[in-house]
C-alpha cells in the first residue's frame, strides 16, 4: 500500500517491537493513527508529505496492527497515553530524530497530546485531527456525545465483556464502525486497508489491547491530565476536524485547544471523522502548509 516506503519492525529499549512505515528525506513528521485502524490510515497522505520534502514515519501504536500487544496491568498503565507516547519518542530517537513534527488522528491525537506535554523539547509542531481533549470530552458528556461515541463507554467495561462481543464477529464490528464514523461510506476505504484492519482485529490480543487503550483513557489518563491541568502545549498546534462529524458539531474545536496549547490555528473540512481517507488532499495540504512554516 505504501510504494517506496520501508516497512519494518523496530525493537525499542523497553523490548517492545513497533511496526513502522517510513520514507522520504527532509524534516521528520511522525504520523500516529487512530482506532480501529493502523498506520495504513495514512496511505494517501503520507506520499504527499514525502513529495513535499518531508521524511514520514508512520508506526502502528502499541496494541495495534503489526506492533506488540503486551498484557495490560490492573491500573491500565500499560496502555496509558504516557507510555504509548514514550514508545514513539524512543522510536524516533532510534531512527536518529531528537526533534520532529507530530500529527495524530483520533487515538493517535491523544497520544500526540500527551507526547507534546511530556516531551516538549522533542516536538517542533503538532497537528491533531478530529479530536477535542479527552478530559474535555468526558467532562461535557451528554446524550449526543454518548450516542455518537457509545464505544467510549462500551470498550471500558471490564474484560472480557467487550472483547468477547467484538470477537464473535470482528469483521462486522470493524466495518460497522468505519462506515458509521465517516460520511463517505465504507467504499472510501481500500480493500487492502480493510484487510489489514480486519486481520488485526481477528487477533484476541489486539481486541484486549485496544479495549485497554480506552480503559486507560477513562482512568489513568485522566489522572495524568488532572495533574497537568495547568500545563499547555508549547509547540504551535494545528487542529483539523470534519464539519460533518461529531467533534465538529459538538465543540468549538479551536477554542477547546486554546485551553490546552499556547499557539493554535484550525480548520474544518467538509467530511466526517476520517480526514486522512475522506479528504486526503485537503488534509495533506493543510499539514504541509503548517509544517512548512517551521524554522526546522
Amino acid at each position: 500500500m505504501f510504494k517506496g516506503f520501508e516497512d519494518r519492525n523496530v525493537v525499542l529499549p523497553s523490548g517492545l517491537s513497533i511496526r513502522v512505515r517510513s520514507a522520504g528525506k527532509g524534516p521528520p513528521i511522525l504520523l500516529l493513527h487512530g482506532y480501529p485502524q493502523t498506520s495504513a490510515c495514512w496511505r494517501e497522505v503520507a506520499p504527499k508529505l514525502v513529495s513535499a520534502g518531508f521524511t514520514v514515519i508512520a508506526p502502528d501504536l502499541r496494541g495495534y496492527g503489526g506492533s506488540d500487544k503486551p498484557p495490560s496491568s490492573p491500573n491500565h498503565l500499560t496502555y496509558s497515553k504516557r507510555l504509548m507516547a514514550q514508545d514513539q519518542v524512543e522510536l524516533m530517537h532510534l531512527l536518529g530524530y531528537e526533534r520532529f513534527h507530530l500529527a495524530g488522528h483520533d487515538r493517535g491525537g491523544r497520544v500526540a497530546h500527551r507526547l507534546a506535554l511530556d516531551h516538549p523539547a522533542a516536538v517542533d509542531r503538532i497537528a491533531v485531527l478530529d479530536i477535542a481533549p479527552t478530559a474535555t470530552m468526558y467532562a461535557n458528556t451528554d446524550r449526543a456525545f454518548a450516542t455518537g461515541y457509545y464505544h467510549w463507554f462500551f470498550l471500558i467495561q471490564p474484560a472480557p465483556l467487550p472483547e468477547t462481543l467484538i470477537g464473535a464477529d470482528p469483521d462486522f464490528y470493524l466495518r460497522s464502525k468505519l462506515a458509521a464514523w465517516g460520511k463517505s461510506g465504507i467504499e472510501v476505504f481500500s480493500e487492502e486497508a480493510l484487510a489489514e484492519y480486519c486481520e488485526s482485529f481477528r487477533d484476541p490480543a489486539c481486541l484486549s489491547a485496544t479495549c485497554e487503550d480506552y480503559r486507560a483513557a477513562a482512568t489513568i489518563d485522566l489522572v495524568h491530565d488532572e495533574a497537568d491541568s495547568d500545563l499547555r502545549i508549547e509547540a504551535p498546534l494545528l487542529a483539523l476536524w470534519g464539519t460533518k462529524g461529531l467533534v465538529g458539531r459538538l465543540y468549538d474545536v479551536v477554542s477547546t485547544w486554546q485551553e490546552k496549547a499556547v499557539h493554535v490555528v484550525g480548520k474544518g473540512l467538509p467530511v466526517g471523522h476520517f480526514l486522512p481517507k475522506e479528504a486526503p488532499n485537503e488534509t495533506a495540504e493543510a499539514m504541509i502548509g503548517f509544517f512548512s512554516e517551521s524554522r526546522y
